[in-house]
């Protein structure tokens, strides 16, 4: 069944929200990825609030331009949204993104974890991955651009997990792509409001980060998760030592 814009539309007026956006939306049958996709229509003098979307994508990509599989039963999207034109101060863009996605899934009894730097986890799979970028212009942000991928009721590789699988229903309405594209976009309403409070978002982020049992990897050795920095960023310990590593995309 295609994606079609005025049910998404439809989906997202039934679904409460605290900060509507007006939202521009554009649902394509398929295509090599919808970043591209959107950068394009922006170029054409296309402003934020855009969404763009795609049944399925021929090429999708993740962080360090991993390939993720993008068939029909997902959400594919890029959005463009307004954000602080002078970020110092502002949450972290990625964080805030996830949390917003992580409040929309507990709104449907879930517990999602978030998997730093992008990730968002169900029972220890990959239900969603976020590519969050900040699009300049003359030294100023002009807008907050992110690529979403989130599985709903199609097949996923190993290692991942479909919100159908979690809702414990094989083809669970609120799976479907166009209600699960309806509480992204809500829960990218949801990052842009909070912009201007980077503890909140940092602070909320940090509950529900994963943190796996046997530390974090890095530079070949074990260390601690100790929490999240305002910028996002890793906070790791090990033997009294602290550093903090930023997200590589």
């Amino acid at each position: 069944m295609p994606l079609r814009a005025a049910a998404l539309a439809a989906a997202l007026r039934r679904l409460p929200g605290d900060h509507p956006l007006p939202w521009r939306l554009r649902c394509l049958p398929v295509c090599a990825s919808t970043e591209p996709a959107l950068e394009q229509w922006l170029a054409d003098g296309a402003a934020p609030p855009l969404a763009l979307l795609a049944r399925r994508q021929r090429r999708g990509h993740g962080q360090q331009g991993r390939v993720w599989q993008s068939p029909p039963g997902g959400v594919w999207l890029s959005a463009a949204l307004p954000w602080p034109a002078q970020p110092q101060g502002s949450a972290a863009l990625a964080l805030a993104a996830a949390l917003g996605l992580a409040l929309q899934l507990e709104a449907l009894g879930l517990a999602p974890q978030i998997k730093w730097p992008n990730d968002l986890w169900i029972e220890g799979r990959k239900l969603a991955g976020i590519l969050p970028r900040l699009r300049w212009r003359g030294g100023r942000v002009r807008h907050a651009q992110l690529g979403v991928g989130i599985n709903g009721v199609n097949r996923v590789p190993a290692g991942a997990i479909s919100l159908a699988e979690a809702l414990g229903r094989n083809r669970h309405p609120l799976a479907q792509p166009e209600p699960l594209a309806a509480r992204v976009l809500r829960g990218l309403e949801w990052a842009a409001a909070a912009a201007a409070e980077p503890e909140l978002v940092r602070r909320q982020a940090e509950r529900r980060l994963w943190r796996p049992g046997d530390g974090w990897e890095h530079a070949g050795q074990r260390w601690r998760i100790a929490g999240l920095a305002l910028d996002g960023g890793l906070r790791l310990q090990r033997e009294g030592a602290e550093l903090v590593i930023q997200r590589r995309f």
